[in-house]
């Protein structure tokens, strides 16, 4: 039987790479795409069976590339998997040089905002510089033969040949990535045997600009005793004003109460979309 192929935000040596790694139930066929957008529509395009994608952040919040994907192109994609992994940043260079010398930091904006304080404190005046991973900040940084340093794992410094010059540089120790794996609709999951109790959602308008709209549509979880562990606002790319809420909840789709939560909940909104039905992990 053929490896399936999944996609993952490449280049090698990212912490998708990481969870990949960490998380693969069996071999697996890698694909590093250079952007989230493309790892998601790998899966609903069929280039690829399966992608791992970072979802949430406990520093930084949710992945809104991730987010806007889900809810948007990628309409036949579904959480199959999640996993929770940390997430330690290095300054990383081509050689060992002082931090005073180091003029530009080049990362995946994610990682520059994990790593704030640390910027702001010990390198204030480097210019820095969003690439599409981690990774690739370190391909960049050796080949362009200046004193730049880059925000990446330490297992894309020993990818590369890349000098650690300073590590834990991220503002929080316990900083950690909730990434997940991705299926398309339909298909065999990665993890059988394992049940569902987890749901993940995504719901709009209409009615959105009433008063007390959120309450109603939430109380219908409250009153069936479904749990919501998660919820996160993202704007629908139109009129000021008017979101999109991404939802978690306790329970898979196929338990009665849950069933019966979301279909009560559609009466409210103009979209409700089941993102994926998936067993979940616990959260350091």
């Amino acid at each position: 039987m053929s490896r399936p192929r999944v996609a993952f935000l490449g280049p090698a040596g990212t912490f998708t790479d990481e969870a990949l790694r960490a998380s693969a139930p069996d071999e697996v066929e890698a694909l590093p795409r250079p952007t989230v957008h493309e790892t998601v529509m790998a899966v609903q395009t069929g280039e690829a069976d399966l992608a791992v994608v970072p979802i949430e952040n406990s520093l930084e919040g949710g992945v809104a590339a991730t987010l806007d994907a889900l809810a948007g192109e990628a309409e036949r994609v579904r959480i199959a998997g999640e996993v929770v992994h940390p997430v330690s940043h290095c300054l990383v260079a081509a050689q060992r040089l002082e931090l005073s010398a180091v003029e530009r930091v080049v990362s995946h904006p994610q990682a520059t905002a994990q790593c704030a304080a640390f910027l702001r404190e010990r390198l204030p005046r480097a210019e820095r510089v969003d690439v599409g991973s981690t990774a690739e900040a370190v391909r960049q940084v050796l080949g362009a033969g200046r004193p730049w340093a880059a925000l990446a794992s330490r297992l894309a410094a020993e990818l590369y040949g890349a000098e650690v010059l300073a590590e834990g540089v991220e503002d929080h120790p316990h900083n950690h990535t909730r990434f997940v794996w991705l299926r398309l609709e339909g298909s065999r999951s990665p993890f059988p045997g394992r049940s569902a109790d987890k749901t993940s959602i995504v719901f709009w308008g209409a009615g959105d600009a009433s008063p007390g709209w959120l309450v109603g549509v939430l109380g219908e979880l409250a009153e069936r005793g479904v749990n919501l562990t998660r919820i996160e606002s993202r704007p629908r790319r139109g009129r000021l004003g008017h979101y999109m809420f991404f939802c978690d909840l306790e329970g898979g789709q196929e338990e009665v109460a849950v069933s019966e939560a979301l279909e009560a909940l559609a009466r409210h909104v103009e979209v409700v979309r089941v993102l994926g039905s998936y067993p979940g992990v616990s959260v350091p």
